[in-house]
């Protein structure tokens, strides 16, 4: 049954707590810090154990190697399924969860995450961004920071920090173009920025509708190949992508680690995830910026 509107968040809530309960809901406890780097106040995790997610990687990667179904989407743990978006998408908690209340947004039939968003996927993304203030994002294949290969967008509440702005990168933000699709000088890689109207929130099929048109012209801005107009697209390149009810970026990417730190559509955000400390001084080293630029498209590339 899909859920009612104004019901999405003390869903959430409610079988957050009780998947907690049971156990089947494994959030990882983290230290943090902040970087600050070209106006941002990076916000950095410091992840304590990740022996659990490992393990149920590698798991995974023996069912597959058996020639077992291992895909975790298939069919949902029940106790982390928060409700039905829609006819074709469904509410599920992310039960290896750095940030509380993280949401995957999945298909309920198989899709690749390579495969280019649509307008049923912008559809589902929207019904829920319209019931609480969130990033949503999408992390186009495993060179963007993919690690399920069913297509599943994602979303988390905002503020990403517990101080500073609801979003690290907002500073920079302020400087880019308020009408029409630019980028955000600052950014030393290749990118695309489109502004986006907050009312559009109270109308989710709506913004859905105006939300999938800027991205398919997104995707053109960068170079890359748009949606066709029927049918499943694969992407032509891997890339991030965020939105909130203000804005939507685009981040061509070149593959998914600076030098052993995996890097998805949450770190161009500004929220980077470590495992140890020696990775945090690598990313402090180099700065967080570039470290971002190292994994993406140069600009004019």
């Amino acid at each position: 049954m899909i859920f009612k509107r104004g019901t999405l968040w003390d869903s959430i809530v409610k079988t957050a707590e009780h998947a907690l309960t049971i156990g089947a809901l494994q959030p990882f406890a983290t230290d943090y810090t902040f970087i600050e780097d070209a106006g941002i106040r990076f916000f950095v995790r410091i992840l304590s154990s990740l022996t659990h997610k490992d393990e149920a990687k590698k798991r995974q990667e023996a069912e597959l190697k058996a020639g077992r179904n291992a895909n975790p989407f298939f069919q949902p743990e029940k106790e982390l399924t928060v409700a039905d978006i829609s006819k074709t998408h469904l509410a599920v908690l992310n039960k290896f969860n750095v940030v509380k209340h993280h949401l995957l947004i999945i298909t309920r039939a198989f899709e690749g995450q390579d495969m280019l968003l649509n307008q049923k996927d912008f559809e589902a993304l929207w019904l829920c961004m319209a019931e609480f203030d969130a990033l949503g994002f999408y992390n186009g294949g495993r060179e963007a920071g993919a690690s399920q290969q069913h297509k599943h967008l994602q979303m988390v509440p905002l503020p990403l920090a517990p101080s500073g702005p609801l979003i690290p990168i907002e500073p920079l933000l302020a400087a880019a173009p308020v009408k029409k699709i630019g980028t955000v000088p600052g950014f030393p890689f290749l990118h695309s920025f489109a502004p986006f109207e907050r009312e559009l929130a109270n109308s989710p099929l709506e913004a859905a509708k105006k939300a999938y048109e800027l991205y398919t012209a997104m995707l053109a801005n960068v170079g890359m190949t748009p949606p066709k107009a029927s049918g499943q697209t694969r992407q032509s390149m891997p890339y991030c992508f965020l939105a909130t009810r203000d804005w939507m970026l685009l981040v061509p990417r070149t593959r998914e680690f600076f030098e052993d730190i995996s890097l998805n559509s949450l770190a161009y955000a500004g929220s980077l995830f470590v495992r140890n400390e020696q990775q945090l001084e690598t990313i402090k080293k180099l700065g967080p910026l570039k470290a971002l630029a190292s994994v993406a498209m140069p600009k004019g590339g």
